[in-house]
């Protein structure tokens, strides 16, 4: 018994410090994408005048074209209502989510739903913290309830459409993966553009919610990665997907998880 628990100890310690540095890597990488987000908060909250400047600006502009443009207003309304809404998009991810559960593709589906409930709660609290009042115009074109810092809109696209990237990835064919990236780029961009361009929300909540959301997504697949890394998975998450395998017959194949890892 001694001698089986002095084995034990002796791979449990390598696997302890991998868990130990995994953490600390996630914590970096979390730290290195939410910088730029903790500035903004300061600038917001003290109310700094060149953003503010910036702000008013962009929507002063872009309130008078909507309002001398209605037909184009009435489409930017379906973008940010229907097409591009937080709804329709977490229902993706949501759909995305019950397919890879059906695949058994068990923590690519924890990595989802986490992504998404994580980037929605904490949008939440962020908001509920900086209490920042929406635009407010004499003729306004759009009307959005709650506080206005960061966006909800962007946010959402951000994480929802990395997750969507990330997880299917596998399925398109190398060579249609950039134009995917490029359409990704192209949803998360136009998000931000109609919330701004509506009227609902300051430029700067719109850059909030792009880098919160990026922030969220950068911790969650720094943690999916390090698995991958412990059970001798390789792959570029950006080109192939968190899961390469995902398309062969055992999507969430385990060799060595059922014997100790050794340095």
């Amino acid at each position: 018994m001694l001698l089986l628990r002095r084995l034990a100890d002796r791979y449990r310690r390598p696997a302890d410090r991998r868990f130990g540095v995994r953490l600390l890597g996630a914590a970096a990488v979390t730290a290195l994408a939410a910088v730029p987000f903790g500035l903004l908060v300061v600038l917001v909250e003290t109310k700094w005048r060149p953003l503010h400047r910036v702000d008013a600006g962009a929507a002063g502009r872009l309130n008078r074209i909507a309002l001398d443009h209605p037909a184009w207003t009435r489409a930017l309304r379906v973008l940010s209502d229907h097409v591009w809404d937080p709804v329709t998009l977490r229902i993706a991810v949501a759909v995305l989510t019950c397919w890879l559960l059906y695949r058994r593709a068990w923590r690519l589906a924890l990595w989802s739903g986490v992504t998404a409930v994580a980037g929605g709660v904490v949008g939440l609290l962020v908001k509920l913290v900086v209490e920042r009042a929406r635009p407010a115009f004499e003729d306004p074109v759009a009307h959005a309830p709650g506080y206005s810092f960061p966006s909800g809109h962007a946010m959402t696209a951000m994480t929802s459409v990395a997750v969507l990237l990330l997880a299917l990835l596998p399925f398109v064919p190398r060579a249609w993966r950039p134009v995917c990236w490029a359409l990704g780029i192209v949803s998360v961009l136009g998000v931000g553009f109609t919330r701004v361009a509506l009227g609902v929300h300051w430029f700067s909540d719109v850059v909030g919610g792009w880098l919160l959301g990026l922030a969220v997504v950068a911790a969650t697949a720094w943690a999916f990665r390090g698995w991958r890394t412990d059970t001798g998975h390789a792959g570029e998450a950006l080109t192939d997907g968190l899961e390469p395998e995902l398309t062969g017959p055992h999507p969430e194949p385990d060799p060595d998880e059922s014997r100790p890892v050794t340095s």
